[in-house]
């Protein structure tokens, strides 16, 4: 701890290095979804497998699974110190549609003082700020804690391998916190903590109707269309008020009280620059709520993507025989995954006529978490903001999931703190993510002082 005060020379002179390793991992397209980037994903465990050697992790080890595989790694300084572990992934979204990108995805540019890459953000840009935290406080000699890495391919789809691997790794992963940077804050100027995160449901839909494609003139208005079908059922799975009507949907969501309701409510949040960022005349969602609220702390339902029929260049009159939706649902405490798959599957398939067959199957799916807010480790969150950016964070609950936050408490025993750098604008699993380049080297160093404060409180 004696040379902590340098870390500041350190990053200072190694900053422009720190931005070009990330685009070196930005340059690669792992893509976990899709198996034609099977390659890139191992291309991408390897670079962070060299990396953490690099920064000087011991035991670092490439651990395969059944799909993608899983980074660890290791330094342990002393068994009497506070062990930290940091999560992450290297795993993206794909980049489609392509047309839409100002820049290509997997070529990093910097417009405005931003990365505009796939991954930029999430979460390659969060994660390797850990690494490069790390590399500074070892290469000053002032490492407080012991510190082991976690860094997954397959947190885009699901993280399915991920959770094996934690029952069965329980004894090398123990820690006494667990550190994730995969979400967001209010603002540079807001800097906020995430205190809560939403579940997840993913599932896709079949719709099929005649055993073929059929003229739309010959057959048009005598057999069901899958397509007007499945959007009919879709219709009905919410109701004038934006209420989900799957029976059974609400019966387990926590209401908050009006005080909790209250402190939601006084974090910034302006909702005319909220539409004007997204280019929106206004919002939409469940009666009652607050778009905070809706985002934070309501379930939601969405479709993902719908497909069916022609949907080339010109006309071809068609009548198809299948048409498909993806669709998720973010749920909150105390919802389970499995309870609302099974929910939405039986109402699905109820609301199907006659005329067609229905086809559920469920993707992945995640539990929502809430983390404490009165933990030494939130403290430790807390005063490494206050010394880096002289503001105390704003805990405030997030839209996204991470699923394997909660395994990680259920298995582990060990909560984790969502200590997230991006912003609402970085536009994450959309055309032209970004990344603040502001925001990755303020994040290295907060993290530094999350090691400094965590070490010192645990010590008391």
């Amino acid at each position: 701890m004696s040379n902590i005060s340098n870390y500041k020379d350190y990053l200072n002179s190694h900053k422009v290095r720190f931005l070009d390793e990330l685009f070196e991992l930005l340059r690669i397209p792992s893509v976990s979804a899709d198996s034609k980037y099977k390659q890139d994903v191992q291309r991408a465990a390897d670079f962070v497998k060299s990396k953490l050697e690099a920064a000087g992790v011991e035991k670092v080890e490439i651990c395969e699974t059944q799909k993608h595989p899983i980074v660890y790694g290791e330094k342990v300084v002393d068994t009497s110190l506070p062990t930290i572990l940091v999560y992450g992934h290297y795993d993206v979204q794909p980049a489609d549609p392509l047309e839409l990108w100002e820049s290509p995805p997997f070529e990093p540019t910097i417009r405005d003082n931003r990365i505009h890459a796939r991954g930029s953000c999430d979460d390659k840009g969060q994660f390797y700020m850990h690494v490069k935290a790390f590399e500074t406080l070892n290469a000053c000699g002032s490492l407080p804690c012991n510190v082991k890495f976690m860094i997954e391919g397959e947190e885009e789809i699901g993280s399915a391998n991920l959770a094996s691997f934690v029952k069965e790794n329980a004894d090398k992963l123990a820690s006494d916190i667990i550190l994730i940077s995969d979400t967001s804050m209010i603002s540079m100027e807001h800097p906020s903590i995430t205190a809560g995160l939403k579940g997840l449901c993913y599932m896709e839909v079949e719709v099929t109707g005649p055993k073929r494609d059929l003229h739309s003139g010959t057959y048009g208005g005598a057999v069901a269309n899958p397509v007007n079908v499945l959007c009919d059922i879709i219709a009905r799975l919410k109701d004038e008020h934006q209420r989900i009507t799957i029976p059974g949907f609400y019966d387990k969501v926590v209401e908050l009280s009006e005080d909790e309701r209250k402190k939601i409510a006084e974090a910034p949040f302006n909702l005319e620059k909220y539409k004007e960022a997204l280019d929106v005349e206004d919002v939409m969602g469940e009666a009652g709520y607050s778009t905070v609220e809706r985002t934070g702390i309501r379930p939601t339902l969405d479709v993902n993507g719908i497909w069916g029929g022609y949907i080339g260049e010109g006309a071809k009159t068609v009548l198809p025989s299948k048409a498909y939706a993806k669709i998720s649902m973010r749920l909150v405490p105390d919802q389970s995954s499995k309870e609302i798959e099974k929910l939405f599957t039986d109402y699905f398939i109820s609301l199907a006529p006659k005329g067609v067959k229905v086809k559920v199957s469920p993707h992945h799916g995640g539990e929502p978490v809430v983390t404490p807010i009165d933990s030494l480790a939130f403290k430790a969150a807390e005063e490494a903001f206050l010394e880096g950016w002289g503001k105390k964070p704003i805990p405030t609950r997030d839209g996204g999931s991470i699923p394997i936050v909660a395994l990680f408490d259920k298995v582990l025993k060990t909560k984790s703190i969502l200590m997230g750098f991006g912003l609402d604008k970085d536009a994450i699993h959309s055309p032209n993510e970004s990344y603040g380049i502001d925001n990755f080297y303020k994040g290295i160093e907060t993290i530094i002082l999350f090691h400094k404060h965590f070490a010192r409180i645990m010590k008391k």
